[in-house]
């Protein structure tokens, strides 16, 4: 499978009356790099995340049955479905495992979508959910491993290049991948896209280490967000000729990063939105001496006690 460029440009007509055009910030020297920093401050779309712009895409190019949608989700793909369900008069029911965020369980439900809380983790979520479109007729809205899907995730990548036409890297935090598949299908044979995943959560690194998808184990701090399995054949065969490459990342980096963004940018992150900035911060990846790097910070779903949690450490420590 690929993407074109010309197909992230239709998403992006289709879907931009319903979404925000997120802000860049341009940073200077910055983190300790001393070349220019660039933040895609995607945190700031509708419902907390850019899965808003695949949900959108997904519902829009496609028909919508009188079952309405049903999407599995670890929170954020939810709240985005939910969040464009409503919007344009759809139902929907998500379907969400028991490790989920109650911050995120609440934004789906304050769009109002049913919400069906099940299984330990992701895979039982999703399980639940395809038996419900199987019975029902609804229409599912995968997460990352739909054409949908990755397309109109790309459509952050359009933006900013937009906004920054320069970069030379960029860092994009990896769950399942459908927004790094959008994101370096954007930018493919122009700018270097590098993946970031949790040492614990590590779907997509493992499958170009093995050349093709696999099943990982899972158990990170951003197992919520970034906590697939397995990336699935459509990932894979769009990310293994674009993504240069993946980093992996400790909890104790991506706490770190989040602690730097609440206390520099008061930028309240989720572990998964702060991921691709942990690899930055801690070394997991190094650019060279003035490159022109982009973080894209992807998600804000994140509990504030647990985040007053992470910013007391730093004070005590």
């Amino acid at each position: 499978m690929s993407i074109t460029r010309a197909e992230i440009e239709d998403a992006h007509a289709r879907i931009a009356s319903h979404i925000r055009r997120t802000p860049v910030m341009s940073l200077g020297k910055a983190f300790g790099h001393d070349g220019p920093v660039s933040l895609k401050l995607e945190f700031l779309q509708h419902a907390g995340s850019f899965k808003t712009r695949g949900a959108f895409n997904a519902l829009l190019s496609q028909e919508v049955p009188s079952a309405g949608v049903a999407a599995a989700s670890g929170g954020n793909h939810g709240a985005a479905v939910a969040y464009a369900a409503k919007q344009l008069g759809v139902k929907a029911r998500i379907f969400v495992p028991e490790i989920s965020s109650p911050a995120k369980i609440a934004v789906i439900r304050s769009h109002g979508a049913e919400v069906v809380i099940g299984g330990a983790r992701y895979a039982d979520a999703q399980a639940a959910c395809d038996l419900h479109v199987a019975e029902a007729g609804a229409l599912r809205v995968h997460p990352f491993a739909a054409e949908g899907t990755m397309i109109g995730q790309g459509t952050a990548a359009l933006e900013w290049e937009q906004d920054e036409p320069h970069l030379d890297t960029v860092l994009v935090a990896v769950g399942g991948g459908g927004l790094i598949s959008g994101v370096a299908s954007w930018w493919a044979g122009r700018v270097k896209v590098v993946g970031v995943e949790p040492e614990g959560s590590r779907a997509l690194h493992a499958a170009l280490e093995a050349g093709g998808p696999v099943d990982v184990d899972v158990d990170s701090v951003a197992a919520d967000s970034l906590g697939a399995r397995n990336t699935g054949d459509l990932v894979y065969s769009v990310c293994s000729k674009t993504v240069d490459h993946v980093a992996l990342v400790t909890d104790e980096a991506i706490r770190d990063a989040q602690r730097l963004l609440w206390q520099d940018y008061r930028i309240a992150s989720e572990p998964g939105g702060a991921a691709a900035l942990a690899a930055l911060v801690s070394g997991a990846y190094k650019p060279r001496s003035g490159e022109r790097v982009g973080v894209l910070l992807c998600g804000a779903n994140v509990e504030l006690a647990k985040l007053a949690q992470v910013a007391e450490e730093s004070a005590t420590s």
